[in-house]
């Protein structure tokens, strides 16, 4: 009993902890600092992995106007790539030295029509990566310039670059560094970068990661000889795996899982890493559901939330749009501060913090506009600016961010890779269709009427008061009974028409349709959209 207490944490603080939950058609994980929630991920195995796999695909389309091509990697949509992104760097580099006239950046120059024509005819094959996942009507974005993952390095086939993760700032483990990449046993053509996690690393657990992936490299180059185009050459591992590989770092305190199976799996995983790593991974038996009970559910349901709480009584609105996501900071009940300004800018200050919080749990993605309550004091406006910068530098997702304008708008870009987790978890309401809202009961009416007498004024003429049934929702039927009779009355009196009014609960609010009450003809039908 003590024993299983100890394992979970009771009786000592734990700083960072990462839950994962591991079901058959979905694996979610979230990343935990003091109990709060930081990061959450998921994944369902219906939903193919695209994102990091390496396909050899097929040329279906170059578009000098786009300076992009589209290419068929046996996917429903095709791949989208820019004419920049289809050289290697290095290629690009070592055809400067050669002497061809180029830019140091590919993405500065401009392809002159059926340059790129000549490199890759339409039906030629070439070996892309995928760096964004399809979203919306939009197919993934590829690249030719291949990078995979390892658990201390990242590899580059067909570059020779060496260096280190920015992240790592200490300048003398940087000089290690680069001196452990100087003396790695690496083909010519493979380049290396040291991601963050191997600061610290000794140098076999490096050899050890360099060989797994050039066994990793090997089957891929075995791939692109014998397998025929379009097809999928690595994929990358799946969520839980991924997890130990990329967020298992020295501040994590453990790692608790609620499967078995993969509880086996990853525990394998983590003693390539080391002792210590093994040691982190627990297997969650209780009797509750592993989110309930580290009081994830809760803190999910309030993230996703369209208005979000602060603790000093602000609030912050998110609308995802499909061009851009739209923040909204509010006072709402917050009372503290010696003046107006030094409240404004209390809230300002940790919406900033909390806006951070919540790009990175909802993964959203693109082009971000914040409007912050109204500072007057420049300095208050660069503070606030200061602590949203500073708060996405845990952010792993590139993020660009502008100083806030004299109206109060903060523009900032956050890398997009894959859909938001709210696209990807949520449908559009089948009412509404997305929108959020219906027209009102007092609009309907107003419609219903403006309907029939177009109806009535086609057949004023006729000697006999033409016969009318209505069929509505039931919620517009009680409006038109009870507060409109008046109105349908003088219609009935104006156009000599028999006016009669049928409730269909299965029919949409703006839905309604106009028959003829003798025939059953359809005089008109509204029909929602």
């Amino acid at each position: 009993m003590w024993e299983y207490l100890r394992m979970f944490g009771i009786g000592k603080k734990i700083k960072k902890e990462i839950i994962i939950n591991a079901e058959s058609l979905e694996t979610r994980v979230a990343v935990m600092e003091n109990g709060d929630l930081e990061e959450f991920y998921i994944e369902r195995p219906s939903e193919e992995r695209v994102v990091g796999s390496i396909f050899k695909g097929k040329i279906q389309n170059l578009e000098d106007g786009l300076q992009a091509a589209f290419i068929d990697i046996g996917m429903k949509k095709n791949a989208f790539v820019h004419y920049w992104d289809m050289i290697p760097e290095d290629a690009a580099r070592l055809e400067a030295e050669e002497g061809i006239q180029r830019p140091r950046s590919g993405r500065q120059k401009k392809f002159a029509p059926g340059e790129m024509s000549k490199r890759f005819p339409i039906g030629s094959e070439i070996v892309v990566q995928v760096t964004k996942g399809a979203i919306g009507t939009k197919g993934p974005r590829v690249t030719a310039n291949l990078s995979i993952p390892g658990r201390y390095l990242v590899m580059m086939p067909g570059s020779n670059l060496k260096g280190v993760s920015r992240k790592v700032e200490d300048a003398k483990e940087r000089t290690r560094l680069k001196k452990v990449l100087a003396r790695l046993p690496v083909p010519d053509r493979i380049g290396l970068i040291v991601r963050t996690a191997g600061a610290g690393a000794r140098k076999v657990s490096f050899v050890r990661d360099v060989r797994a992936l050039l066994e990793v490299w090997k089957d891929i180059e075995q791939g692109m000889k014998e397998k025929p185009a379009p097809c999928r050459l690595y994929e990358e591992p799946d969520l839980v795996e991924r997890v130990v590989r990329d967020s298992l770092t020295e501040d994590v305190d453990r790692i608790v899982i609620d499967s078995r199976e993969d509880y086996e799996r990853i525990k394998q995983v983590a003693s390539r890493i080391s002792r210590r790593a093994k040691n982190l991974i627990k297997l969650y038996e209780g009797d509750a559901a592993i989110f309930e009970h580290f009081k994830v559910d809760r803190q999910l349901e309030s993230a996703f939330r369209r208005k979000v709480w602060l603790k000093s009584g602000g609030y912050i609105v998110f609308d995802e749009t499909e061009a851009l996501v739209a923040i909204d900071v509010n006072t709402g009940r917050h009372k503290g501060g010696s003046s107006q300004e030094e409240s404004i800018f209390q809230v300002n200050t940790e919406a900033a913090e909390e806006i951070a919080r919540q790009l990175r749990l909802r993964n959203v993605g693109g082009l971000v506009v914040i409007d912050f309550i109204d500072m007057k004091q420049r300095r208050n406006q660069n503070s606030v600016y200061k602590a949203l910068k500073d708060a996405l530098k845990s952010d792993k997702a590139r993020t660009n961010i502008l100083p806030i304008s004299q109206l109060g708008i903060l523009e900032m870009t956050r890398q997009r890779v894959e859909e938001s987790i709210h696209s990807s978890t949520y449908v559009d309401c089948p009412y509404c269709k997305g929108r959020g809202k219906v027209k009102s009961t007092l609009s309907m009416s107003v419609e219903i009427q403006r309907h029939i007498a177009e109806v009535m004024r086609r057949t004023k003429h006729e000697k006999e008061a033409l016969p009318i049934k209505v069929i509505v929702n039931p919620v517009v039927m009680d409006r038109l009974r009870k507060e409109d009779e008046a109105e349908l009355i003088e219609l009935e009196q104006k156009y000599r028409g028999r006016l009669t009014f049928v409730s269909d609960a299965g029919m949409h609010m703006e839905e309604f349709t106009i028959v003829h009450a003798g025939t059953g003809e359809e005089l008109y039908s509204a029909v929602e959209k």
